[in-house]
């Protein structure tokens, strides 16, 4: 009796090939074609078009993938970056928040306020900020579930008060600067992962993505699920390990891998394991696909709601509080411009559906690549930002049509 087998015959979740776990490559190449062609594309569209974005910038410059400008690239990627993982969280319930922008720029406007005018703690000063976001999300879901107001509205009332807010925090000077010796600022600047440390991490993490499929293909066949082997476990770690260990590599010979990345990955890793493996996560799913159908299996829809909004406003302050770190500084138009649409972008290009119930938290990680990828290359090739702003509603539009496309393409197959 094989690993597939049951003492009724065939594991139960291979009587349906969509539900199976690939036990090898033969299997999740069937499995990935069967997918894509059943408009389940996931995180396809995205990697390729980071493919070709970086292979036509490199050709036209030959510094855009330098080890320079890849540090670079992770540094400035991490504020906008945190603000859209926020933005995935309220999208996965089938709601928007247009208002993060303002929401970090508030954020960034309290911790200099604390730490620079009031002279507390830098500690007390990032509370205070992250705990605001808290109280602003919260307000958001009261709104949208005791009046029913719709999260476009209520947050577009949010983008404009929050940002006369952050106005009126800074009404004594246009600007207030970090102090350039604290931990905030050197963390957001100068501080790196020691070297041996760093393919430390690269190890560790491969050994954990190892272990974490070990223990789900055992407990999959204890259940009598069709699991993955061991050999294409340690295929998969080996390749994780390898990329992981070269990416390091790569980055140390110049300046090496920012603490600030760092926190930006491991939030990015929370997240996901908050979406894919709590019953919280399973709720916000459910809530993004049928709202109906949730509350009538037992999921408090409302709370969901206020759940979201509190994530997603934490998480733009904490992104606030970042790009103040990052400038060494707040003023009157952090978070303001195109932080709000960028951030949105990020989370839909990196495969969020704006029609809610689908996405992950690395679709905020690569939708963010991608649009500092494209800012990063024009500004090597001395373009002005007009040509940014063309191509990324262009990547935008693009993405919104193949989500569109496959979720049409996914109905008519059966995956909902």
């Amino acid at each position: 009796m094989t690993s597939l087998d049951t003492p009724l015959g065939k594991a139960a979740d291979r009587q349906d090939e969509r539900l199976a776990t690939p036990q090898g490559i033969g299997d999740a190449v069937r499995a990935a074609v069967r997918r894509t062609r059943d408009g389940d594309l996931g995180m396809l569209p995205v990697v390729a078009g980071i493919v070709v974005i970086w292979t036509i910038f490199q050709s036209l410059n030959q510094t855009f993938l330098s080890s320079t400008n890849l540090v670079n690239l992770a540094f400035e990627m991490v504020p906008l970056g945190v603000i859209a993982l926020g933005v995935v969280c309220v999208l996965l319930v089938g709601q928007i928040d247009l208002s993060v922008g303002s929401v970090s720029g508030v954020s960034a406007a309290a911790t200099a306020v604390v730490m620079v005018k009031h002279e507390q703690p830098m500690a007390l000063a990032i509370a205070v900020a992250i705990g605001s976001g808290c109280a602003i999300g919260w307000l958001y879901g009261q709104i949208l579930n005791r009046f029913g107001v719709p999260s476009f509205v209520v947050t577009l009332g949010g983008l404009l008060a929050f940002l006369g807010t952050q106005l009126w925090l800074l009404r004594d000077q246009n600007a207030i600067n970090l102090p350039y010796d604290s931990p905030l600022v050197k963390f957001a600047q100068v501080w790196f992962v020691p070297e041996a440390l760093a393919y430390v991490f690269a190890v560790a993490a491969a050994g954990g993505f190892l272990a974490v499929g070990w223990v789900r293909a055992r407990s999959r066949r204890r259940a009598g699920l069709s699991s993955a082997s061991m050999p294409w476990l340690g295929l998969q770690a080996g390749l994780l390990a390898a990329a992981l260990l070269f990416t390091v590599y790569y980055l140390n010979r110049t300046r090496g891998v920012p603490w600030m990345f760092m926190l930006f990955v491991t939030l990015v890793l929370m997240v996901h394991y908050v979406l894919k493996k709590t019953k919280f996560g399973r709720s916000l799913y459910a809530v993004g696909g049928n709202a109906e159908a949730a509350r009538r299996a037992g999921i408090n829809v409302r709370a969901v709601y206020t759940s979201a909004f509190v994530m997603c406003s934490a998480l733009a302050a904490t992104g606030g509080v970042l790009a103040a770190a990052r400038l060494a500084a707040a003023n009157q138009s952090t978070g303001t411009a195109d932080v709000n649409l960028n951030a949105i972008a990020a989370a839909v290009i990196g495969g969020t559906s704006l029609f809610g119930g689908r996405g992950t938290a690395f679709a905020a990680l690569l939708g963010v690549l991608v649009i500092q990828s494209i800012s990063s290359g024009l500004t090597l090739l001395n373009l002005d930002s007009s040509y940014r702003f063309i191509i990324t509603g262009l990547v935008l539009l693009v993405a919104v049509a193949l989500d569109s496309a496959a979720r049409r393409s996914r109905q008519a197959h059966g995956r909902g």
